[in-house]
């Protein structure tokens, strides 16, 4: 049994059950008193309310106007199909640089480049080492377009993550996962101190193609998102303490973890059985946050007698223990077009790292395809299916993925907190708090919040927040408008919760 940081148990045997995202137990049997010391504390779902007359409102991410934010432009990235887009790759601001990063696939099955920013829009190519004149990494010799698999020098990706590991040593900070083309084979697996020279290649276990990697940092787990077959198109989960030890694994230690259940409802124009593609993760200020890639098809004989893509969408999935996920929206937050001639027809996918926080918004990259009719017919490695591959981004309000709507309470469980020294919320409209004791007396009220702020310090009368660390006690918020998270930080103003993949100030 491992205590979690929001007071969660979780039990040894944990993965032993596929995750049902209606079931989820630490939502069916919540602890006692829930610890809101790590982060900021969103309403994704009801771990933190024991009684509201509020509603819930899933809420979109809205496309960038200027979208795509990078696309196949080089000749490497034009070749055979073209590609310019992480799948799932990598976009990460980077703290300590103040630089965007970006680790994405060249040319369609092609090979890994390389891409920075000063902004998040405008990306550059740097010319790199590897090979002069391009902004390659991970080169190798021999390619062809029918070589599926290799040796540990035959880097051709089909599925990547490249992760910034910040809680590790300097010469290992950046993390890679490469997974080949074709059907079940090794993954491989390398570290690097600047993300471009890589070192240390090794292989994984067998697994299926589109199989990534993600970081747990509430737990400091390794995970691999495993493609499998146990249901449809489904996941598998393994993870481990040391990234590079723990890549070698027997089949059995990979548990089924994850896919589409009867609340996923076929598309009404595809009408196919949905089916889950694949699985990024990310530790966002209290919750782990996922995007769920949902498949509604068509198959690609289909897709590949006419050129277009397929047709995945994000949905996104909220996890408080890193395993058990919940889904309370089915609707996608980032949808394929489904238009002709637009960047992002189909074939819609995360990123590794999911988001950067980007000021009071959530910038979210993901990849996309526009596919090519004229390519229909063709073998699929160079058949429009997968022609035309981009990278794009879209904005959210930062915690907003929820938000507890209406003019009435909200009473949140018992809670505790170590550390702290001011209440601040998320909220549009009017917000007013009041502080109760574990008997329900009022022990302090706030003047009411009215406005539109992403992180509003609520002034609680001369109430000393700092009197509730180490105790018991509720908050019950008297709302009229929209109530997105709460939190609370310390003398510096920080909630100390996960960073995303990095946080622009």
């Amino acid at each position: 049994m491992e205590k979690l940081y929001n007071n969660i148990l979780l039990p040894d045997n944990f993965a032993d059950a596929p995750n049902d995202a209606s079931h989820v137990p630490y939502l069916e049997n919540p602890p006692s008193v829930i610890d809101v010391t790590v982060g900021r504390q969103l309403f994704v779902d009801d771990f933190l309310i024991d009684r509201t007359d509020l509603t819930p409102e899933y809420h979109k991410a809205i496309k960038y106007e200027g979208n795509p934010v990078l696309k196949a432009e080089t000749p490497w990235e034009i070749a055979h199909s073209p590609v310019a887009c992480p799948k799932s790759g990598g976009v990460f601001y980077d703290e300590k640089e103040k630089l965007w990063k970006m680790w994405y696939e060249a040319g369609w099955l092609g090979q890994m480049a390389y891409a920075v920013s000063a902004d998040g829009i405008h990306w550059e190519r740097p010319d790199l080492d590897l090979e002069p004149g391009t902004n390659k990494i991970l080169t190798f010799e021999g390619f062809t377009l029918d070589k599926m698999q290799g040796d540990l020098a035959y880097l051709r990706p089909d599925s990547t993550t490249v992760w910034i590991d910040d809680d590790g040593p300097a010469e290992q900070r950046y993390k890679l996962f490469l997974r080949n083309p074709g059907g079940d084979y090794p993954g491989i697996v390398a570290v690097s101190a600047d993300g471009i020279h890589f070192r240390d290649f090794r292989y994984t276990t067998s697994v299926y193609d589109r199989s990534t990697m993600f970081y747990n940092p509430f737990r400091k787990k390794w995970v691999y998102s495993i493609r499998a077959g146990w249901k449809d198109r489904s996941r598998d989960y393994r993870e481990c303490d040391d990234y590079l030890a723990g890549a070698d694994w027997k089949r059995e230690e990979a548990h089924h973890w994850m896919a589409c259940d009867e609340l996923d409802l076929p598309d009404p124009y595809i009408r196919m059985k949905p089916q889950l593609y694949n699985v990024d993760c990310v530790g966002y200020e209290s919750i782990m946050l996922g995007m769920f890639q949902i498949m509604h098809g068509p198959e690609n004989n289909f897709c590949e007698e006419r050129g277009v893509p397929k047709i995945t969408e994000l949905q996104p999935m909220y996890s408080r223990d890193g395993y058990h996920f919940s889904r309370p929206s089915r609707e996608a937050i980032i949808n394929a077009s489904m238009m002709k001639g637009t960047w992002d027809r189909g074939y819609v996918q995360s990123v590794g790292g999911v988001c950067v926080i980007h000021g009071d918004e959530l910038w979210i990259y993901y990849a996309g395809f526009g596919g090519d009719e004229t390519h229909a017919g063709e073998p699929w490695f160079t058949n429009g299916i997968y022609r035309n591959g981009a990278t794009g981004l879209a904005k959210l309000r930062r915690d907003g993925f929820v938000s507890m709507n209406g003019s009435g309470t909200l009473t949140t469980r018992p809670l505790t907190c170590t550390g702290k020294e001011t209440l601040h919320i998320n909220a549009e409209g009017m917000v007013r708090a009041e502080i109760l004791a574990e008997d329900g007396t009022v022990l302090a009220a706030s003047e009411p919040f009215t406005g539109n702020s992403t992180n509003a310090m609520l002034q609680l009368n001369g109430f000393d927040v700092r009197t509730l660390n180490d105790t018991v006690f509720r908050i019950r918020f008297t709302v009229d408008g929209k109530l997105y998270a709460f939190g609370f930080a310390d003398g510096k103003g920080a909630f100390g919760g996960a960073r995303a993949a990095g946080a622009v100030q």
